[in-house]
């Protein structure tokens, strides 16, 4: 491992000089909270060069059924791996390095004196460096992506790769924020009549010492960065635990973090990948360790529970939640099914914001000032998402593929549950990959007194139309199930402009952000780093959110230090 001291290093500087625009314009992204993107998501020729896809592509396949030797790790107690392509329902062969977790923890502990030394500036600009070696494998990032997840490519290349990091720098740029927004030192003076006390001040953010990161199987790029980069950012080094069914696209981001750590003359321990070996799964252990201070997790809610309730620890989740759709009154219905069934049939609903819970007063809704009937507002619903499963050419590449055999299983046992099915299912082709474990979404009718069915996440392809009495009513039911259940976002369609206060008053109260009358190329499970907090901590779907101060500043403390000056 590397042992060169800070003070030795020449190259830090020399990246804050080279990073220091971007970081600036990052912090006042922050603010501004307009649109800004460092990276940007549009995968063409003439931003990232011609050939970078197929060249990605090369670079994936040279990975697959191979040891992944990029990490700088030292000499490994063994080989995993168990990944499987939902596109092939295939292994990719790829193979990580296994440590023990007590040496994960030490190599990580021997590195926290030198980087809780390196400054917030010089840790800063060393990560934005890292964003821009990650950028060069975007492309080759998305097939992994692709391969473990079962997201279509486009999706994989813009989540994996620009999006996650705008995340990233995101999270640095507001880490670096709060570590600088007081001064370094001052005279204190208190006038005292003939003369004052004066004290010389100083204040140091302190970090808390060795974070890990828990990583989840469909998003593992995504999801992950912005704790981890919030966490490095600090001062504190981390340890990367991703889902064992999705290691690669973060096994490369680590790799690049490595590089860069190295080339500074730092040790790549301040950043490690700990992978799981399939007979011995070692989260509980990493969480449970002593020295293990900050927790991030995205996943299940039985899990987020058992880690928010450690003791001495600090943990940001992101668990799951039951999201909403309420429906009272619109201007063009046809519009608003289209843009609510691509949501629902966008990676199969494998996302933690697509819509769950359809809220559709029995009565009907307004449309144009006249009211339609119930059974033609879920018919059209039905139609809408029929369209896109449909369409040969749009079909496949929205669904992807399904990640966990669980999820489809999930999908086919539905017709157990109380209620009647409004669409079923159907078998898809992907002309691409004829393997595809592909499932297309259902629809499924409940009343609103059924709370027993729609009051807990179906994660996938699962529509629940809720008949409920009125939109009043649709209202209180997606509060509670926020406030009980938790929920990470909700649509809302009206016209009615107390109707909206209602909704945006009563949601709000439910930490939950609402999306009002979305038509068109804005979707309801789109969130836009520098401006939309994605979850509020504010329900039970999780206890953090991407990126408000809160989570940064968990992750440090501030220390005072002051001594009379001498007169």
């Amino acid at each position: 491992m590397t042992t060169t001291t800070v003070h030795e290093n020449a190259v830090l500087p020399e990246l804050v000089t080279k990073h220091k625009t971007v970081l600036d314009r990052a912090v006042q992204a922050i603010h501004e909270r307009t649109f800004f993107s460092q990276y940007p998501e549009n995968p063409s020729p003439a931003i990232y060069g011609e050939g970078a896809d197929q060249a990605g592509l090369e670079a994936y396949k040279q990975l697959t059924g191979k040891h992944f030797n990029e990490l700088q790790q030292g000499e490994p107690a063994g080989w995993v791996g168990q990944e499987e392509s939902p596109y092939e329902q295939a292994p990719i062969g790829v193979s990580y390095p296994y440590y023990p977790v007590e040496t994960l923890v030490k190599n990580g502990q021997n590195t926290f004196d030198t980087w809780r030394k390196v400054t917030p500036a010089q840790r800063a600009a060393l990560l934005i460096e890292t964003l821009e070696r990650v950028k060069s494998r975007f492309f080759e990032i998305a097939h992994a992506t692709m391969h473990t997840t079962g997201q279509a490519f486009m999706m994989s290349f813009q989540a994996s790769g620009p999006h996650a990091a705008d995340r990233a720098l995101e999270a640095v740029a507001a880490g670096y924020e709060e570590q600088t927004r007081f001064p370094e030192q001052q005279v204190w003076e208190k006038p005292m009549g003939k003369y004052s006390l004066k004290l010389q001040k100083s204040w140091k953010p302190v970090p808390k010492g060795l974070a890990l990161v828990i990583g989840c199987s469909t998003f593992p790029t995504w999801n992950t960065v912005p704790g981890m980069y919030a966490s490095l950012v600090t001062g504190n080094p981390v340890l990367v635990k991703p889902h064992p069914k999705a290691v690669l696209p973060i096994a490369i981001v680590v790799a690049e973090v490595q590089k860069v750590l190295a080339e500074c003359g730092l040790d790549p321990a301040i950043c490690q990948l700990a992978v799981d070996p399939a007979e011995k799964l070692i989260t509980k252990e990493l969480a449970e360790h002593p020295l293990v201070k900050i927790i991030d997790y995205t996943g299940g809610s039985a899990f987020g529970n058992y880690l928010e309730s450690l003791a001495k620890k600090t943990v940001f989740t992101e668990k799951a939640g039951v999201n909403s759709v309420i429906l009272d009154s619109v201007e063009d219905l046809d519009k608003v099914m289209q843009n609510l069934a691509f949501s629902l049939t966008l990676y199969s609903g494998q996302m933690c914001t697509a819509p769950q819970n359809f809220f559709i007063p029995e009565g009907g809704i307004t449309v144009a000032g006249v009211q339609v009937p119930y059974e033609e507002v879920v018919a059209k619903l039905g139609e809408a998402v029929t369209q896109v499963v449909n369409n040969p050419k749009a079909g496949p590449h929205v669904l992807g593929a399904i990640q966990n055999q669980v999820t489809q299983q999930r999908v086919k046992e539905l017709s157990s549950l109380k209620g009647r099915s409004l669409l079923d299912t159907c078998e898809i082709s992907n002309p691409s990959f004829e393997k595809a474990r592909i499932c297309t979404p259902v629809l499924y009718e409940v009343n609103s007194e059924d709370r027993e069915v729609y009051s807990q996440e179906l994660f996938g392809p699962i529509a629940l139309v809720i008949k409920t009495k009125n939109t009043q009513e649709s209202v209180a039911l997606a509060k509670e199930m926020a406030l009980e259940h938790g929920a990470i976002s909700c649509g809302a369609y009206t016209t009615d402009q107390e109707m909206k206060e209602l909704i945006m008053d009563q949601m709000g109260l439910a930490g939950t952000p609402v999306s009002f009358n979305l038509t068109g190329g804005i979707f309801l499970n789109q969130n836009a780093s520098f401006s939309d907090f994605h979850v509020t901590g504010g329900n039970p779907a999780g206890n953090a959110s991407f990126t408000n101060p809160e989570f940064v500043i968990k992750r440090f403390t501030w220390v005072g230090f002051r001594e009379p000056v001498q007169q």
